[in-house]
């Protein structure tokens, strides 16, 4: 993790927040590579589960809500985790975190813990120009309940009947007690969810289940190594008392298994609760039966930020070598899916003091760009192939002497490091092939 926390801050890819001023722990900035990075995380998430299916419809709630939602929802009440501190260094912990409650991990002191205490894990705002009971609002510490409230608009306006789904993604915030691991347990974060509302038919746990392949498929297909992604079946101690099934999505990172994902078949427990608190009839009501029902949900929560670490940690590889003399060398590559990779083609001149060479790789960059992620650069080829292979691009092309004789130039792949001159005017055809 030292080594991958190195290259994201060196190479754009991941910063801490307000660092000039101490940073605060738990809260991050994308650089220029790695806001590129979680955004084709989540155009993945996105294209994958709702623009190639016809029964799942895009949504947006606001970040704010009324605070009665988080009533209903259960948050105010029992969003908790319990926390101890240590009475000599101050430092807080969670107390599922620790083993050993004896003595502190920080400072060694021994019975030094303070009793458990539940720690709501909202974040606290206020609305309106007075600061009072009556101003109070909270940062939404999940997208879902957007949905679930406003479920009567968005199935009559977009004219849908169960089975559909509803999906979005956007920012939630948890007050956690111990941030850490980077950018696995932060304080602000990105959510993509997917609501999928079915009748009570027989076929709830038949859905459920292709939902989890669906998922299986998902992160298989952008390269995630299977030997390090599990899908763990909760049990009925596990789940929630109102879940019929639940599956954690878990990576193995560099200090264990973390969850990724959760998939939940959640029944009718979310519907009903804002129901019985609003006094609002959210029951779908099917026209040819002339009747009113609550439908059962499934649900897939993914964290962005978690997913985008995870294709960061599982793309990366110290790869050693012997070249043609027999000496040994060693490169750091990141293999991204050309889909989620930042750059997906380099151009380069080779001779940055050559203007007609310049002009020419800027005005391939400029070509490709409409198509591709691309990125010039020039300086010491050796250099920015280096480079290139750290943040992750397929493919480089370089513009040389050569090329102005004929229009080849040479295209360079990540993965194999092999070059071949191809003709210029094929170059997008080429490309369009091999980044698929």
């Amino acid at each position: 993790m030292e080594e991958i926390t190195a290259l994201a801050k060196r190479r754009g890819f991941i910063f801490q927040s307000s660092e000039i001023y101490g940073g605060i722990n738990g809260l991050w900035d994308y650089g220029p590579l790695g806001a590129v990075l979680k955004q084709n995380v989540k155009r993945a998430w996105w294209r994958d589960t709702v623009e190639l299916r016809d029964d799942v419809v895009a949504f947006d709630s606001s970040i704010i809500m009324h605070p009665l939602v988080w009533k209903a929802s259960g948050h105010l009440d029992a969003f908790h985790d319990v926390m101890i501190d240590c009475k000599v260094c101050k430092h807080r912990f969670r107390a599922d975190h620790l083993k050993d409650r004896s003595q502190c991990p920080d400072c060694g002191s021994k019975d030094s813990f303070t009793e458990p205490r539940n720690f709501n894990l909202m974040m606290r705002t206020s609305i309106g120009p007075m600061e009072d009971t009556s101003s109070v609002a909270y940062l939404r510490p999940e997208t879902a309940q957007g949905i679930f409230v406003n479920f009567k608009n968005i199935y009559q306006s977009a004219r849908k009947r169960p089975p559909f789904g509803v999906a979005q993604i956007g920012k939630s915030f948890r007050n956690e007690i111990t941030p850490g691991n980077f950018t696995f347990r932060v304080r602000e974060f990105e959510q993509a969810e997917l609501e999928y509302f079915v009748p009570d038919d027989g076929a709830d746990m038949e859905t459920f289940r292709a939902w989890v392949e669906r998922r299986k498929n998902w992160y298989a297909s952008y390269g995630i190594a299977s030997e390090r992604l599990r899908f763990y079946e909760l049990t009925d101690s596990e789940r929630p008392h109102y879940a019929k099934a639940g599956i954690d999505v878990e990576y193995l990172f560099p200090w264990g298994w973390g969850e990724l994902e959760s998939i939940a078949h959640r029944g009718t427990y979310d519907l009903d609760a804002h129901m019985a608190l609003s006094g609002k009839d959210l029951r779908f009501f099917d026209e040819a039966a002339k009747a009113h029902y609550t439908p059962l949900l499934i649900e897939s929560s993914a964290g962005m930020d978690r997913t985008a670490l995870t294709f960061l940690i599982d793309a990366y590889e110290r790869e050693r070598s012997v070249d043609p003399n027999g000496k040994e060398t060693e490169r750091t590559v990141l293999r991204f899916h050309p889909f989620i990779a930042p750059v997906q083609v380099a151009i380069f001149s080779l001779a940055r003091n050559k203007p007609e060479l310049v002009e020419r790789a800027t005005s391939i960059e400029a070509a490709l760009r409409p198509e591709f992620r691309t990125q010039y650069d020039e300086g010491n080829i050796g250099q920015l192939y280096r480079r290139q292979d750290e943040i992750g691009t397929p493919f480089c092309v370089t513009v040389d002497y050569e090329t102005m004789d004929d229009g080849s130039v040479t295209l360079r792949s990540r993965d194999s490091m092999q070059q071949e001159r191809v003709p210029g005017d094929q170059l997008n055809e080429l490309l369009r092939e091999r980044l698929r």
